[in-house]
């Protein structure tokens, strides 16, 4: 993987110079455009995609739906394209980046590479477009949903330094487990009664929600935390580190791990209070 001190002489968006410039974001300039791609994408997505084609699948209930369940059940459709498009990018990356190879703690935290780089740059620019929403939708969805966006924004983009490229595209296999969880929501608001028996569908996909979230956000995030941890000391003993930027990644990324243990316990209770009382 590339050192941060790799040349970038290329620039494909010098729009963006001066703003890589002054928030010392040096390899933005060949992403940025990537960046905007994919806000335009997911907001195409959310809002000429989704509702025609959800209407003709759902066509008894969706058109029924309340206008916050109609933005949830588009935020959602857009969530679940984002998260089966970015998980199947840094899985190519994790499999077939030359860069990642033989890698020191040098390379994994300053390192940079052009794939991880794109991958990174698709994921924020759906944090992005997660702002925009939320922030347009924040009478319905609360500030908390901003400041969500917000922080995921901020942490993503601090790649861009670079810095952490490498457990970037790790951390992104986190929405291994979205698709799962958006569709249990979406079955959940086809249900004609919350008291009705779960289908066949929603057990089986009950089980690979609870799977996938353990396998990844409490093993596969777990075990990526305490790697960069490891990586950061050995930083931090090798001399002079950036430390706002070391404890804001750190932080943010074990904080988000604590979350994950407890998502996952009210998971459980949730998933067992609905198919609970299914036959057999």
């Amino acid at each position: 993987m590339a050192t941060s001190s790799s040349p970038v002489s290329l620039s494909r968006a010098p729009w963006s110079l001066g703003l890589s410039r002054a928030l010392h974001l040096h390899t933005l300039p060949l992403h940025a455009n990537t960046l905007l791609l994919s806000a335009l994408t997911y907001q195409t997505l959310f809002s000429l995609v989704s509702p025609p084609l959800s209407r003709r699948l759902a066509p008894k209930s969706y058109p029924t739906f309340p206008l916050k369940t109609r933005l949830n059940w588009d935020i959602r459709v857009t969530g679940l394209v984002q998260a089966v498009f970015i998980c199947t990018a840094a899985l190519r990356v994790i499999a077939s980046d030359p860069t990642r190879v033989g890698s020191t703690w040098e390379t994994r935290l300053w390192g940079y590479s052009p794939a991880a780089g794109k991958v990174q740059a698709w994921a924020a620019g759906y944090f992005l477009w997660d702002i925009l929403i939320s922030t347009r939708w924040v009478d319905m969805y609360g500030p908390t949903a901003v400041m969500h966006a917000v922080a995921a924004f901020v942490v993503t983009m601090i790649g861009f330094r670079p810095f952490g490229n490498y457990y970037g595209v790790n951390f992104v296999l986190y929405e291994l487990s979205t698709p799962f969880l958006n569709l249990h929501w979406m079955l959940n608001k086809l249900s004609p009664t919350p008291e009705e028996e779960p289908s066949d569908l929603q057990v089986y996909n009950g089980f690979a929600l609870v799977g996938t979230f353990f396998a990844c956000r409490l093993v596969w995030g777990t075990y990526q935390t305490w790697l960069l941890t490891q990586d950061m000391l050995s930083a931090w003993r090798a001399g002079p580190v950036p430390q706002l930027l070391f404890w804001t990644y750190l932080l943010t990324n074990t904080a988000l791990t604590g979350l994950n243990f407890f998502w996952f316990s009210k998971m459980v209770e949730t998933l067992r209070k609905r198919l609970g009382g299914r036959k057999g």
